[in-house]
């Protein structure tokens, strides 16, 4: 089924009885065809026309087609849509009243700047990890939620009466169901099955370990050799080229990553003299070649050859781009009381050299044009990255101000005076938690005989120390040798990698 540019379908769209989905993508719609539908039935607080267009921006930001080669953040859409769904149809069942927070994650792909439409294209910054937890009782505090959470707006959400809407009349909706052959043939899993699955049984981690540790370990031992290979490449390359380090934007599977190093291999046989320009930095696989905001060079995984020797051609193009770009960060930094302009690529999107210069400069600017007076040096030691998908200034639980490019500048004046204390305060507890964290994220490794264990970058330092204070508390012969990720959910990598929610119930 492919994706329309004017939104996801209408309410009143029908398929005919029988008719299979055009698409292997077909799960991942059957869930979304399934909450938009849903969220017109029994509405309570939302007609069925303003629950759709609630929901659009939202449907374009993490539907599971824009992830087609991250296999990955596909996978994580498709099952927090899943449980979205199971979410809003409790929610919508009369009388009832009992249920249990429900906390998500979505991949939410980052929006061109400066525009309001839904339907507009999606820039090349990639995505950005978003968490949440759902726990309100009606629908349209649900919509707000969910858009509030993905930095989406909300202006398109009219204000809608506390009493159900009347539906109207000539208007049939039902639900769209395959028929059962399908997910035999396909050997897709149908959806309907796994929630009420889901349901019915709440998943432990010693009975998720048990189901899944032959999965596990079949797909571990299948990697092992692609994985000692990825180490030996890296190694030499690392060596060769005399880089500070090769990395990945992306979660790859092992095989992609030794793919993408022996291409950076062969070029580096075939045309020595333009590698040497690359010598101390950073290689960063990703969509796009350039160099980064944060002076890495980036090679876009989709680019031939070509398109990577003019980037190593480019480099010292690029090192004047980048002094001019810390001239801007100190300027910025003085008009703002001496904080410090930081970059962290964990909680931003990724961004070239040039799109991060252009937003220095045009805050710059602003700033320049503005009557703000900090007193100097009165914010040393405090940080700061600039934001372009919020309206509003705010403080991270990590100590760092998120200021959007765009606030009102009396506004951000006042924010940061009144919370530098506080901000203050987050650092100084964020270096504690960091050492705790290094820790026990030690001693889990060493007595479960793990050989890695790692988390995603949305999971907090806070929520890494609590897990892993409960694992050590635990007896678990299931994860010797293995490779813990800590997550929001449950799931076998396609390497082995055990993935386990940081809240795990036992």
């Amino acid at each position: 089924m492919k994706v329309r540019p004017q939104g996801p379908p209408g309410p009143t769209r029908q398929r005919p009885l029988g008719e299979k989905p055009s698409s292997c993508h077909a799960r991942s719609m059957l869930c979304l065809e399934k909450i938009l539908l849903q969220w017109v039935l029994q509405a309570r607080t939302l007609s069925g026309a303003e629950a759709v267009n609630a929901l659009r921006p939202f449907y374009f930001a993490v539907h599971p087609d824009f992830f087609g080669q991250h296999p990955r953040e596909r996978e994580i859409n498709e099952n927090s849509l899943k449980r979205l769904n199971g979410y809003l149809e409790n929610l919508q069942k009369p009388g009832f009243k009992s249920f249990k927070p429900t906390q998500l994650t979505f991949y939410v792909r980052e929006r061109e700047q400066n525009s309001s439409d839904v339907q507009e294209s999606f820039s090349a910054a990639g995505f950005r990890a978003v968490s949440f937890t759902l726990h309100t009782r009606d629908l349209l505090s649900t919509v707000l939620d969910i858009l509030n959470s993905c930095s989406l707006s909300t202006e398109h959400v009219q204000s809608v009466n506390s009493q159900p809407h009347k539906e109207v009349k000539g208007t049939f909706y039902r639900p769209i169901k395959w028929d059962k052959t399908y997910y035999s043939f396909t050997g897709f899993k149908d959806p309907e099955e796994e929630l009420e699955q889901a349901q019915r049984v709440e998943i432990t981690l010693i009975s998720w370990l048990d189901n899944s540790e032959k999965s596990a370990v079949k797909k571990l031992r299948k990697s092992l050799p692609l994985r000692e290979e990825l180490n030996r490449l890296k190694d030499e390359l690392t060596h060769q080229l005399q880089l500070s380090d090769i990395r990945w934007q992306r979660s790859w599977g092992i095989a992609h990553r030794c793919s993408q190093l022996h291409s950076l291999s062969r070029l580096a046989q075939q045309s020595p003299e333009v590698l040497r320009n690359v010598k101390g930095h950073t290689v960063v696989f990703t969509d796009c070649s350039g160099m980064s905001a944060t002076g890495h060079v980036m090679l876009g995984t989709m680019d031939v050859h070509h398109h990577w020797i003019k980037i190593f051609e480019r480099l010292p193009s690029y090192y004047k781009l980048q002094k001019k770009m810390l001239l801007l960060e100190d300027r910025i930094s003085h008009l703002l009381g001496g904080i410090q302009i930081t970059y962290i690529e964990e909680l931003q999107p990724l961004l070239t050299l040039e799109e991060y210069y252009t937003t220095l400069d045009a805050f710059c600017n602003r700033l320049l044009n503005s009557k703000l007076s900090f007193h100097p040096r009165s914010l040393r030691g405090l940080q700061m990255i600039l934001e372009s998908d919020r309206y509003a200034p705010n403080l991270h639980e990590l100590g760092h101000f998120n200021i959007p490019t765009m606030c009102d500048l009396a506004t951000l004046q006042w924010f940061i005076i009144t919370k530098a204390q506080q901000a203050r305060e987050n650092l100084k507890r964020k270096e504690e938690l960091t050492v705790v964290e290094k820790e026990l994220i030690s001693a889990s490794t060493e007595k479960f005989s793990l050989k890695q264990l790692y988390k995603e970058p949305s999971i907090s330092h806070a929520q890494m120390i609590d897990c892993c204070k409960r694992l050590l508390e635990e007896s678990l012969p299931y994860l010797q040798g293995m490779h813990l990720c800590i997550s929001h959910f449950y799931s076998v990598l396609q390497d082995g990698d055990l993935c386990i929610p940081w809240n795990w119930k036992n």
